[in-house]
């Protein structure tokens, strides 16, 4: 079998550089968004930065009672909030080196298309980033593969559908993953690791990592590669 490497992650609203990083370092990118919407999460809002602080921006979704709702069956209410929230981003980001550049590829994202339902909206911020950098990793969904029941057991049987040779997991993951059952199926289980990352030119203040990754395209344009561990220019 070829060395394949896959990850299996939740779909995040424009989410930070790391995420995206983690997208590089692999083959095949599953977007797990048949697992539980979770409130107040990076499912639907992120943070760009502004003179006053971080802000956040928040993906208005309808959340049906206690049902437990899946992210793919998420939807999103009402269309206004993506006119604001271009506002807000071209407010604090115009000054930036790369602005133009980089709005000519997202404006559009906001103000010519509408979206249903949160998944379709951050797999499509998702595809246009990893395009900017040069991303080639293959992104699919979780609903492409059969889902059997099973915590670790689901995401070694989507990998093992997946054809992967290696799955790359996130750090917070330690506490539940069981190896063995990777083991099992032949899969190695590696770790992604998210520190270290060097500082960026960066507009307001005190620098800060944990800001949608639009923060460092508009400050670094196709230099962000450089403030990446796997992207390459």
């Amino acid at each position: 079998m070829p060395n394949k490497k896959i990850a299996i992650v939740q779909s995040n609203y424009i989410p930070w550089k790391g995420y995206f990083d983690m997208i590089a370092a692999v083959d095949e990118f599953i977007l797990y968004d048949d697992m539980q919407y979770t409130r107040r999460d990076w499912r639907n809002r992120n943070q760009i930065k502004t003179p006053q602080g971080q802000q956040w921006v928040t993906v208005p979704v309808k959340v049906k009672g206690k049902y437990l709702q899946t992210i793919r069956e998420t939807e999103i209410d009402g269309a206004d909030w993506a006119d604001a929230h271009w506002k807000a981003v071209a407010q604090n980001y115009r000054r930036a080196p790369h602005f133009e550049e980089v709005a000519a590829l997202f404006e559009p994202l906001y103000r010519g298309r509408q979206y249903t339902h949160l998944s379709a909206l951050n797999r499509a911020l998702i595809e246009a980033v990893c395009a900017y950098l040069g991303i080639t990793t293959k992104i699919s969904n979780s609903w492409d593969y059969v889902l059997i029941e099973g915590k670790t057991e689901r995401l070694a049987d989507l990998c093992a559908q997946a054809m992967g040779s290696e799955y790359i997991s996130g750090p917070a993951a330690r506490d539940y993953i069981e190896e063995h059952l990777f083991v099992e199926r032949g899969i190695k289980l590696g770790w992604f690791d998210y520190a270290g990352y060097p500082e960026y030119p960066q507009l307001w203040g005190d620098f800060t990592h944990g800001v949608t990754i639009l923060d460092l395209l508009f400050n670094c344009g196709k230099d962000a590669s450089r403030y990446m561990r796997n992207v390459r220019s």
